[in-house]
């Protein structure tokens, strides 16, 4: 009884992993598209506000990242890297945010919809020391921009998109490195502000 235990645990964990570590099942919005509109309950110090696209756009460009699942090894690190970067993001007029439809809960387990906001209040303020934003979306908005994972279709694949304050797609770069996340983003920014053009 052990062993059929301790086998359904080990398939368990490797489907998890596994959606984890998933290709989106569509590809991401491309390039001269137009962002959809989002509003989304985020975290910011582990503090509650609303985040939304329109408002947000209307002081420069914005820069969105899906990740995963808050509190996994590659989303944490993404995290950490993007408040490391923070303040260029700032100095580029850029407003950044992390956005997720899932988080890992103390046990190992995924967090419940209703469980997840207050799981990305202590991720904001251990990971985000306060420099960003992160916010909870529904799985309408994830597959809106077309990162849904096969596996999980709550959760989103590792997708950043810088949008322009125009509402359209600068920048969009899906890959499980983290930190190309963030030199892409960056590039992108400053691309925009010598005129040229990001893909």
């Amino acid at each position: 009884m052990k062993r059929i235990l301790l086998a359904a645990a080990v398939g368990l964990t490797s489907i998890t992993a596994a959606a984890l570590s998933a290709g989106p099942a569509f590809a991401a919005l491309t390039v001269g598209a137009s962002a959809p509109e989002f509003a989304a309950k985020g975290m910011l110090g582990g503090k509650e506000f609303t985040f939304k696209l329109s408002e947000a756009l209307k002081k420069g460009p914005v820069v969105v990242y899906f990740f995963p699942a808050a509190y996994t090894p590659g989303c944490t690190l993404e995290t950490q890297l993007f408040a490391d970067a923070a303040d260029e993001f700032k100095a580029a007029g850029a407003t950044l945010i992390g956005v997720t439809g899932g988080a890992k809960l103390a046990d190992g387990s995924m967090a419940s919809a209703s469980e997840n906001l207050a799981r990305l209040a202590e991720f904001s303020k251990e990971h985000c020391r306060d420099k960003f934003p992160i916010a909870a979306v529904s799985a309408d908005t994830i597959a809106k921009y077309n990162v849904v994972m096969p596996q999980r279709t709550e959760l989103s694949d590792r997708t950043s998109y810088v949008i322009g304050k125009d509402g359209k797609i600068l920048l969009s770069h899906t890959t499980q490195k983290p930190d190309e996340h963030i030199t892409k983003t960056l590039a992108a920014l400053k691309s925009m502000a010598s005129g040229g053009h990001q893909h």
